[in-house]
Formats: structure tokens, C-alpha cells, sequence
């Protein structure tokens, strides 16, 4: 499942290629042999090799301290590789975190960071969406449209005259995301996007992860809830705890694969004691709570048996949980 010898979906790369100034056959991005060392001492990404293509929507899997965040910030050009090498939109990113031409790059790539917080600085929303636009020089006329255009897509036009520090952990995530489609940038990344959100922000999210990627948008989302993988994806990579690439392919192949997702931590078994009864089954790390087949739970204990806690029924679980 090496990702590296892939090719790019036809249409959509030459719908775009101009615009990203690759060359036909080009990937978007190429890493080789990457590796990334903080303080000269600790290792988030170690020999990484990577091709990403105009128009793909990939996520990047991984547990904490896997190295996504790290990958996310190469591909944002914010850093350069501590070893190998690394082109993004046909530059070396190495030169664009050095500044060379770097205005240019970051029109093209906008990074949603995990913390809402570090995008969020101005006085009220409407500041914040509008930055990034003014930058540019457009016109008055052109930046209210983009800024209309990125609050009615998050949903969030009511929030724009309100200060970041008034918003909710959710109004924040989405107003940091308005912050950079203002850019209308052709490739998108995000950290975590629907991290602590509640379900109607984090479906709003993959709907519109899912419009941007319809609409031809290069996107790159670094995720721990693998249940929106196969509506947001049509590949997954998948890096180890020692920062390296250890699958890389069709997210379905990839979620079925449990032995993979167990070893890299991504998901768990988890040993469960009912009396006398016992069995294993895998969890999503990001899982609150879980499921348990009806007919284990109903068997009754053996005579004499002592009950060592609360019925899951006591505990509020629906029957339909249980």
C-alpha cells in the first residue's frame, strides 16, 4: 500500500495544474526520506516518503505523538525537513520556510490548526475572516464576498461581529476554518477539525469537507475518529508512533485491516468480565462508551455467583446499547 507510485486523478489535475504550477505528471507534493527532529533531539518524523496529487482527499492517521501535526506544518511549508527532501506546488519547501516566495505559497495552502486560538487574534470575527483577504490587496467589494462566502459556508454569520474570546470551543473551530477558506486556497489542511465538536459542528465539517473535495480542492486532514474517514477520504495514510509511514491506500482496506489499526494504537481491545462470562472487542480510540452483543449479557450468573456491581440496565445504558 505504498502511496508513492500512485497516480493523479486525471480531470482534476488537469483542471488545476496551472494554477498549482506543477508540471503534467507532477505530484503536488513529494516527499523523500523526510525526517523532521525537534531541538535536535526528538524525532516526529523519521524517513517518510510520500507523494500527494492534485485533487486527492487523504487523511493521515496516526496516535499522539505519531507525527501529523509535524507532517501538517511541512506540508504548510512552516517548516523545512530536518533531512531528505520535500517540493510542495513545484518549490522547495525548504526555501519556502526560508521566505522565498512563501506570500505566493501560503495564497495556494491554508492550515487549519488544531487550537482555534492561535488563528484567532483579532477584534471580532469578521476581522479575523477578513485578514487574511486584505493581505492580498483585493478590493473593499472583493473581500465581503469571500468573507460572506467563508461565514455562510461555517454557518457562522451571526458571529461576526463577536469577539473570539465570547465563542464556544465549536464557534471558534469554525471560525478559524472561515479564517482560511477567505483564501480560497487550492489545498486545505486540517489538524483534528472535529476534535470536541458537538455532532451537528462536527457534520457540518465533513459536509463541507466533503463540498471542497467535489469542487476539486486538495485536502489533507490528520484525524483520531476513523468513523468519518470513509466519508471524507478516498485515501488514508497511516503513520506509526515512530513517525513512519506504515500503510498508505484505500481508507476501506485500511479500517478493515484491525490488526493495523490495534498495533498502531488506534484502536484497542478491551477485556470486559461479566460474572463468569468474558470477552474481547475492539474500540475506536475516540469512543465514549460501547456496544455489547444482547445475547452474552443476558446469560444469568451460576448460583452463588456474586454480583460485583451495578446491572449495565442501573447504569443508564439503553437496551439497545446493552
Amino acid at each position: 500500500m505504498n502511496g508513492t507510485n500512485r497516480t493523479p486523478p486525471v480531470a482534476v489535475a488537469e483542471a488545476i495544474e496551472d494554477v498549482l504550477a506543477v508540471g503534467p505528471g507532477e505530484p503536488l507534493y513529494r516527499l523523500r526520506d523526510v525526517a523532521f527532529v525537534y531541538s535536535g533531539r526528538q524525532t516526529a518524523l523519521d524517513g517518510v516518503d510520500l507523494d500527494i496529487w492534485p485533487g486527492e482527499r487523504v487523511v493521515l492517521l496516526g496516535a499522539n505523538g505519531s507525527g501529523k501535526s509535524t507532517l501538517l506544518k511541512l506540508l504548510d511549508g512552516i517548516v523545512a525537513p530536518s533531512r531528505g527532501t520535500m517540493r510542495a506546488l513545484g518549490r522547495d519547501v525548504a526555501a519556502v520556510a526560508a521566505g522565498q516566495e512563501a506570500f505566493t505559497f501560503h495564497r495556494q495552502v491554508g492550515l487549519v490548526f488544531q487550537d482555534p486560538d492561535i488563528q484567532l487574534f483579532s477584534a471580532t470575527v469578521l476581522d479575523d475572516v477578513a485578514f487574511g483577504p486584505l493581505q492580498l490587496g483585493l478590493s473593499a467589494d472583493e473581500v465581503r464576498e469571500r468573507c460572506d462566502e467563508a461565514l455562510a459556508a461555517m454557518e457562522i454569520a451571526h458571529l461576526a461581529d463577536r469577539a473570539p474570546f465570547e465563542l464556544s470551543g465549536g464557534e471558534k473551530k469554525r471560525a478559524a476554518i472561515a479564517s482560511v477558506l477567505s483564501l480560497r486556497p487550492d489545498v486545505i489542511l486540517l489538524d483534528e477539525p472535529t476534535a470536541s465538536l458537538d455532532p451537528r459542528t462536527k457534520w457540518l465539517l465533513v459536509d463541507l469537507i466533503q463540498r471542497l473535495g467535489a469542487a476539486g480542492r486538495t485536502l489533507i486532514v490528520a484525524t483520531h475518529e476513523l468513523d468519518i474517514v470513509p466519508l471524507i477520504a478516498d485515501r488514508a495514510v497511516v503513520l506509526s508512533e515512530r513517525g513512519r509511514v506504515v500503510a498508505d491506500g484505500d481508507p476501506a482496506t485500511i479500517l478493515a485491516d484491525t490488526d493495523l489499526l490495534v498495533r498502531e494504537n488506534l484502536i484497542h481491545e478491551h477485556l470486559h468480565r461479566h460474572g463468569p462470562i468474558s470477552h474481547s472487542h475492539r474500540h475506536d480510540t475516540a469512543d465514549a462508551g460501547h456496544a455489547h452483543a444482547s445475547e452474552t449479557l443476558h446469560q444469568e450468573p451460576p448460583a452463588g455467583a456474586v454480583e460485583t456491581g451495578r446491572s449495565e440496565a442501573t447504569l443508564g445504558i439503553p437496551a439497545e446499547r446493552r
